[in-house]
C-alpha cells in the first residue's frame, strides 16, 4: 500500500501528520512526502530575504538547500521517502508581507495550475491508496494553493486532510467530524518529535526552540483527518 503526503512547505506534513505517517510505515506501507514549494532563489531580497534573516540565517546561507536537507532527515526519522518539487514559496511570488501570506491570493498568482499538473503526474506514477494534504487551518496562501491542486488532481475518496499544525493549536476549530483519528502511541509520538526536531531552522521561530516544540507535541494525544469535502472552520 502506498501513501502520498502532499505538503506545502518543508515541515508541514511532519508537523501535522507525523504520527500517522510513522504508524503507516510500521504497518508496511510505502510512505512518500511530496513537498511542493522547495525551489531556490539565488539572491532573495525584501520580504523573502527577511523570512530567512528572522530565523537567524545569514544572507550567504542557501536557505532552501538547508531546508531540503532538514526534510531528508525528518523523512528518515519517519521512514518515509522525500520528493521535492521546484515551485517557489509565496514570498518569492509577489507576497511582500506576513499579512499577505494569510490574505487573498494575488490575481496574477497562477502557480496552482503548475502544482496541479505536477501532482497529477506523480499520482499517475505512484498510484497511492491514500493521499494526505492540508485542511488549511491558519489560511496560509500556499496551503490553499496545494489544497486546490489536490482537488483538481485527486479522486476525493482517496484523500484525507490533516489539521495544519501548529495553527491547530490556536483558536480555530473544525466544525466537522473527522473521517480518521490516529491515536498516538509513545513510539509514534517520539517519531513525530524526532521528525519535527530535524527542522532546526524553523523551531526557534515557530515554537521558541526544540524543547518548547517537544513539550507541545507531548500533549498531543491524536491526529485528526477529514475528507475532501467542503468543511466549516470556525
Amino acid at each position: 500500500m502506498k501513501l502520498l503526503a502532499i505538503s506545502p512547505h518543508l515541515d508541514d506534513a511532519a508537523f501535522s501528520a507525523g504520527g500517522l505517517l510513522a504508524s503507516r510505515v510500521d504497518q508496511g506501507w510505502s510512505v512518500t512526502i511530496v513537498t511542493c514549494f522547495t525551489g531556490n532563489v539565488g539572491h532573495p531580497t525584501g520580504f523573502a530575504l527577511a523570512c530567512q534573516l528572522d530565523k537567524g540565517l545569514g544572507i550567504d546561507v542557501d536557505y532552501m538547500a538547508l531546508r531540503r536537507a532538514e526534510d531528508q532527515m525528518a523523512c528518515e526519522a519517519l521512514g518515509a521517502r522525500a520528493i521535492h518539487l521546484p515551485f517557489l514559496e509565496a514570498p518569492h511570488r509577489g507576497y511582500t508581507s506576513a499579512k499577505m501570506l494569510f490574505a487573498e491570493r494575488l490575481p496574477n498568482d497562477r502557480i496552482v495550475d503548475d502544482v496541479a499538473a505536477a501532482l497529477a503526474g506523480l499520482l499517475a506514477t505512484e498510484r497511492p491508496a491514500l493521499v494526505l494534504g492540508p485542511l488549511c487551518l491558519g489560511n496560509h496562501v500556499d496551503h490553499h494553493i496545494v489544497l486546490d491542486a489536490i482537488r483538481r488532481s485527486c479522486a476525493a475518496d482517496s484523500v484525507l486532510l490533516w489539521e495544519d499544525w501548529p495553527y491547530a493549536d490556536r483558536e480555530e476549530r473544525v466544525a466537522a467530524k473527522p473521517a480518521v483519528i490516529e491515536h498516538l502511541t509513545h513510539k509514534t509520538r517520539a517519531r513525530r518529535i524526532a521528525a519535527c526536531t530535524a527542522y532546526s531552522s524553523q523551531l526557534g521561530f515557530q515554537f521558541g526552540g526544540v524543547e518548547a516544540m517537544t513539550r507541545r507535541t507531548e500533549r498531543i494525544a491524536e491526529e485528526r483527518f477529514y475528507p475532501l469535502d467542503p468543511l466549516d472552520v470556525v
